[in-house]
């Protein structure tokens, strides 16, 4: 009896052991989106602390998202080849280099940190992901994975509504970055110790098939749909949001840095509810699709308002229901596992990751060098730049709702499983 349940315990003390690594994974989550957001809120600290323009500043942070997207490809392959218990916290390690580089007043090294930034963040998803489906049964998965993105958009609230006063009241940026980055590293040991040893033995067979995984996945067209929605659905957020937005909202719209923080820090609150309620939704109509065209349509109105309306309601709002139905953003996720077989789920997430963070990697540029420049210029009307930036993203969010409508349908054949 007693050997008996000896058996039966082991597991679920495993089973425990990766239910709390998943909770440190989680934390890293909030983490590595705050350290992506809260830029936002800091141009004109970071602008003067690298001795470059607010288009300098852009350029630097846009280097996230190179890194970010490349290294999205070669986690999802090491957390399958060797396990979380050195590959999460190796990539939290990165983020709090780079944190840390990124407190250093030159330009050259604050490139090179965001770099290790984007490098490092590549893991948190992914690695809580995989941590979730080790420590949860498979009823309550879904679950443990809505409350990872939970953590993720409250870190990118947090990371624009928190820092802002903090920045501006209690620490200077370089203190904050340094903090940011001895969070982290705290963090990652704790995740070290507590995440339990798993064996990997590495064969030739393993060595031939490292990336037969994306072969799979990558000959798939809808995987590349998949990535080009969620791609430019994540655009306005990433870019728009939480690179340009504070100033965009101060000089354009003339808010006081107060008032234009508060604004901007709704689109990552309303992800805090979006991303479980489309994710809610899809389930619940059984149709990824008509969830997705739901949420595009809701982005697009919100758009739409904002640009050709503006004093309709207050800006706060209106982003706030934006940040709600970016959640939608998300659904491609599933719809790119479903789309593909069970032994490429791993690589599914890294290749979407890869295509969405490649599409903010081009679009940041775009938007930096037709519009984010002459963002305050004296011989521009700020109403008309504020109506060219909205016209930008609408023509981005419109083409996510051309793309969704050649997605698959993949719920149906879920449900009538």
């Amino acid at each position: 009896m007693s050997a008996r349940s000896s058996v039966v315990q082991a597991p679920r003390r495993v089973e425990t052991a990766y239910a709390i690594a998943w909770g440190f994974a989680a934390v890293f989550y909030f983490l590595e989106y705050a350290s992506r957001s809260a830029p936002a809120v800091m141009i004109p600290e970071l602008s003067q602390a690298f001795s470059v323009t607010a288009l300098g500043v852009s350029t630097i942070l846009g280097l996230y998202y190179y890194t970010y997207s490349t290294t999205s490809l070669v986690a999802g392959v090491l957390l399958d080849r060797y396990g979380a218990r050195y590959v999460v916290p190796s990539g939290m390690a990165l983020l709090a280099i780079g944190c840390l580089l990124f407190a250093i007043p030159q330009d050259s090294v604050g490139s090179t940190g965001r770099l290790l930034q984007g490098a490092g963040s590549a893991f948190a998803f992914t690695g809580a992901v995989y941590l979730a489906s080790h420590g949860f049964s498979a009823k309550s998965l879904a679950t443990a994975i809505g409350f990872t993105q939970c953590f993720g958009m409250l870190g990118g609230s947090m990371g624009q509504i928190a820092v802002g006063p903090l920045i501006h009241g209690f620490a200077n940026i370089h203190q904050f970055w340094i903090g940011m980055g001895v969070v982290v590293l705290v963090v990652a040991v704790g995740l070290l110790l507590v995440t339990p040893r798993e064996e990997h033995v590495a064969t030739v067979g393993e060595k031939r098939n490292f990336l037969t995984p994306y072969k799979v996945v990558l000959t798939n067209p809808q995987s590349y749909l998949c990535g080009i929605v969620s791609g430019l659905l994540f655009a306005p957020t990433t870019i728009g949001d939480m690179v340009w937005g504070v100033r965009l909202f101060q000089e354009d719209k003339l808010f006081s840095y107060h008032d234009a923080v508060f604004a901007i820090s709704m689109v990552p609150f309303g992800w805090v509810f979006g991303c479980p309620l489309f994710g809610w939704l899809a389930d619940r109509l059984h149709r990824r699709k008509l969830a997705l065209l739901i949420g595009v349509s809701a982005m697009l109105v919100c758009a739409l308002q904002l640009t050709f309306l503006p004093n309709a309601l207050p800006s706060w709002v209106t982003l706030f229901v934006f940040g709600i139905s970016s959640g939608a953003a998300m659904i491609p996720y599933t719809i790119i596992k479903e789309a593909n077989p069970d032994y490429v789920k791993g690589s599914a997430t890294g290749a979407i990751n890869f295509i969405t963070f490649s599409i903010t990697a081009f679009l940041g540029p775009v938007f930096s060098k037709h519009i984010g420049r002459t963002i305050g210029a004296p011989t521009i009307s700020p109403e008309h730049h504020f109506f060219e930036s909205g016209l930008f993203w609408i023509a981005v969010i419109g083409m996510a709702l051309v793309v969704s409508f050649a997605l698959r349908e993949t719920g149906k054949a879920e449900a009538a499983k």
